[in-house]
């Protein structure tokens, strides 16, 4: 590992981004640390900067920390990404993984506790904090079925959302579900009935059970 890595704090509690930050700026291995409050300044950061590592909160004021990780890795492969976060979760450590972070560690954590798992996630390690499952990080390392056409287009949260719908959720429903906003969550239906080649929830509802893509 470079013995000056550039680390990113996403969280939008100021005392939360301070604490971390003058613990990380005492590491060794630590070069430039940044800070970033919501989805759009953690993006344009990883955009504009040479970051190396990301320590990721889930809620944000503009988004979701986990659509956030899965930008910055389009955006930058390379980025390696621990979720930090208050919320012991099954489904959110699954959808983290899923989205490409590193690891899933509570902000309860001890302070050792945590800079080594920021330590071992940017040695290109994978980790989960002590509170939390490692069922999820299993699955996680094992290959993806293969998907048939048109569902191999989808991301993995529109599949998500995808799997909700088909089992009649609401968008407000989805949206709890997935902590984001109704609006996003219409946004990514939009996308994928584009994708599917549909034209209303009804006949993507129809084709996901078809498809056996139902909850």
């Amino acid at each position: 590992m470079s013995a000056s890595q550039s680390v990113l704090i996403v969280d939008d509690h100021p005392v939360v981004r301070r604490g971390l930050h003058a613990m990380l700026a005492a590491e060794a291995w630590v070069g430039e640390v940044l800070e970033a409050a919501t989805v759009a300044e953690a993006v344009r950061e990883v955009v504009l900067r040479p970051v190396h590592l990301v320590a990721m909160d889930v809620m944000l004021p503009d988004g979701d920390g986990i659509e956030a990780t899965r930008r910055i890795l389009r955006a930058r492969p390379a980025v390696r990404v621990l979720v930090l976060t208050m919320a012991q979760d099954d489904d959110l450590v699954s959808r983290a993984l899923a989205a490409g972070a590193r690891g899933y560690v509570l902000k309860m954590t001890s302070p050792d506790t945590l800079i080594d798992s920021l330590r071992t996630v940017a040695g290109g390690g994978m980790v989960l904090g002590p509170d939390v499952d490692p069922v999820p990080l299993t699955c996680a390392r094992r290959a993806p079925a293969a998907l048939r056409a048109p569902f191999d287009r989808l991301t993995v949260r529109e599949r998500e959302v995808l799997q909700r719908l088909a089992g009649g959720d609401t968008n407000a429903r989805i949206a709890r579900h997935l902590g984001v906003t109704e609006k996003t969550v219409r946004n990514q239906l939009t996308a994928v009935f584009a994708k599917l080649g549909v034209a209303d929830r009804i006949q993507a509802a129809l084709l996901a059970r078809d498809a056996g893509l139902g909850p």
